[in-house]
Formats: structure tokens, sequence, C-alpha cells
């Protein structure tokens, strides 16, 4: 019975903490304004603004989301307490590994939730807009973009986040050339910053005959969505537009009768192009959308106080500047090369299982490292 002793003293040492999570949390004026939301929302004509009642919608639903994970940590503490006198009183060992791996749970939750407390940053609660772009090396490189493209929706579907393309061009033969999705949610960039940069890949390529060994290469550009509200101003004649029709084998994802658009900032060099609506209209609010995040990353990432001081930067998508490694082959982990985190389990990491990495590389920034 010492073990479930232990583990009554680890949740009596962990009950401040989960109390103080309460206050960090902003728990009360998150109640508060969940009640002002729901009073604006069933007044007379409300739903008439189609854009304003969505944004409402989502803001309540991110809120009730904080309010629901907090009340599911305190309950869990509970249970986990509640076990621990059970099995002290029934003297049932059989109890234990169930404890165990509820405690462990618990715990990954406690600190995910902690972390997100850090998350202050300017645009640290805004939509996250990433976009994917193979590196050299063709159609094997093409699809390990096409991959990391299936992680980040299947990581933004485990956390209830809702994801729209805005780009999507295809490979020549498999995966795609380039994307780019937005993922909307409760501190979605925040969180996904940490995933800007260059991902490699080693495995056996499905593509060689010989079945040889391939080390391949992409790039996921990370960006905050911007509100057009004149935070980030996109002049008209610092942009150069372009209208062209949609190319590739499409799918479901490009519209081949509409109008791509292609967007040149000049005074930074930097493209932007949407292919995947109707109209030429919606593309085009899609590339502005995707151009004011990428000078707000720039901006935030070099501390620059005005648009006219921020460069365009482009990432080589090539071998020692990646910052994370997945190993299919000759044996499986997954490596973040700024943090040391790991992961052998790569089947649950290609699938959303990311946290680990995110919460590694916040809790790095949080101690003041690079």
């Amino acid at each position: 019975m010492l073990e479930f002793e232990e583990y009554k003293v680890k949740l009596n040492n962990i009950k401040p903490s989960l109390d103080d999570l309460s206050a960090a949390l902003n728990l009360e004026a998150a109640k508060k304004e969940i009640e002002e939301l729901e009073a604006a929302s069933e007044r007379e004509g409300f739903w008439n603004d189609v854009e304003r009642s969505r944004k409402v919608q989502m803001r309540l639903k991110s809120l009730k989301n904080k309010t629901d994970n907090y009340k599911k940590l305190c309950s869990a503490w509970d249970d986990l307490y509640t076990m621990c006198e059970m099995a002290i009183e029934e003297n049932d060992d059989s109890m234990l590994p169930e404890l165990e791996e509820e405690f462990e749970q618990f715990s990954e939750s406690m600190d995910s939730t902690r972390l997100s407390t850090l998350l202050t940053g300017e645009y640290d609660s805004n939509n996250a807009i990433l976009t994917f772009h193979a590196g050299a090396g063709g159609t094997e490189a093409q699809d390990w973009a096409s991959m990391l493209y299936r992680m980040y929706n299947m990581w933004a579907d485990r956390h209830g986040y809702k994801v729209t393309v805005m780009d999507y061009l295809d490979g020549d033969e498999a995966g795609i050339k380039s994307a780019t999705i937005k993922i909307e949610g409760e501190n979605a960039y925040g969180f996904l910053r940490s995933e800007h940069g260059i991902h490699r890949l080693v495995r056996i390529s499905p593509f060689d005959a010989a079945g040889r060994r391939h080390t391949s290469f992409a790039a996921i550009e990370v960006m905050p969505e911007i509100s057009d509200d004149g935070e980030i101003e996109l002049r008209d004649e610092d942009i150069k537009m372009d209208v062209y029709r949609s190319s590739g084998a499409g799918g479901q994802k490009v519209n081949k009768t509409s109008s791509a658009v292609r967007l040149t900032h000049i005074p930074t060099g930097i493209v932007v192009s949407s292919q995947v609506e109707r109209s030429h209209f919606q593309n085009l609010e899609n590339c502005k959308a995707m151009l004011r995040a990428r000078l707000a990353e720039i901006k935030e990432r070099e501390h620059l106080e005005k648009i006219s001081d921020i460069k365009g930067v482009q990432m080589k998508i090539e071998w020692g500047s990646q910052i994370r490694s997945y190993v299919f082959m000759p044996y499986q982990l997954v490596k973040d090369h700024r943090t040391d985190y790991e992961n052998g389990n790569i089947g649950n990491v290609m699938d959303g299982d990311l946290d680990g990495f995110i919460n590694a590389y916040l809790a790095m920034k949080a101690a003041g490292k690079d």
C-alpha cells in the first residue's frame, strides 16, 4: 500500500499548483465573457451579420474549451485521490496500473495547460497560417511535404481546431509542391510557432525500385493570421498582382474554373498565391491574409517597428538547417534538434501527436534558452 500513499503525497503536492492555475488562466474573466457573448448571441438580428456571429461563436467555443479543460483537470485530481483512498481502505493492489497510467495522463495535461499560460506574445492567441514547401528532390520531397501536411491537419483535429485550405499545388507525380492552410482556434499560433523551420525525413523510398534509403527536406512557415484592421497595412502601390489559370491535378482542393491569384510584395519580395477558391475575389482575399501573416511573423521575429524595415527571408531547405528529424529507417525516432526532445513512436507523431515537441519548445523558451 506504500505506492498509494506515495501517490497521495504527490497529489497533495500538486493541488496548490492546480488551484493557482485557475488564476493564471483567468477563468473568472472567461466565465464572465462567456455569459456576455451568450447574451449577445440571443439578441435579435445577431445572426444577420454572418462574419461577426462566426467570430463570436469561435470565441465562445475557445473560452468554453478553456473552462472545460480546467474542470476536467480538477475532476481527474479528485478521481485519482479517491482511487488512492479506496485502494488503501480495501487493501487492493490491482488498482495500481490504472492509477499509474491515469496519473501520467493527468501530469501531462497539467504541464500542457500550465505552458499555455506562457503564451503571452503579441500574436500568440491568433489563428495560425501554415505554408508547406517541398525541398529539392522532386517526388521524394513532394511526398514528404504531403506527409507533413497530413500530420498538422491531424494535430489540428486532435485539438478541435478548424482547418481551411488557402492554397494547394500538387506534386508532379505524388505529394505536393506547396500548400497553405489556416488553423483556427485559441492560441493556434502560440502553439504552432515552434514548428517553423526545416523538417528532415530519412526512410526507404517507396519511389526507389532499388529500395535505397533517402533523405528528404520540407520547409514549414508558421505565421499568425492578422485581421484587416490596419495592424499590418498593405498599400496598393507596394503590391503587384498577377491573375492566372489554376494548375495541377487539383482534385477537390483546386477549382479548375477559378482565377488563381499571385501577389508580390514589392518592398520585401515576398510572393503568395492562392488557387483553391471559386472566385478571383476569394483567392485575392486569401493572398492578402497570407501576406499580412508573413509580414507579421517576420516583424515579430526580427522585433521590427514598422513594415518598411522588413526584408523577405528565404529558408534554405537543405542539410544542416533542420529543426527536427524524422527517421523511419534503420531505426524509428523523431528528434527535435533545438530541445533534444525525442519520440520513438513515429506512427503516432505522423498522426498528429506533436504536443510533446511543442511543450518542450515552450518550456525551453520559458527558461530563457534559445
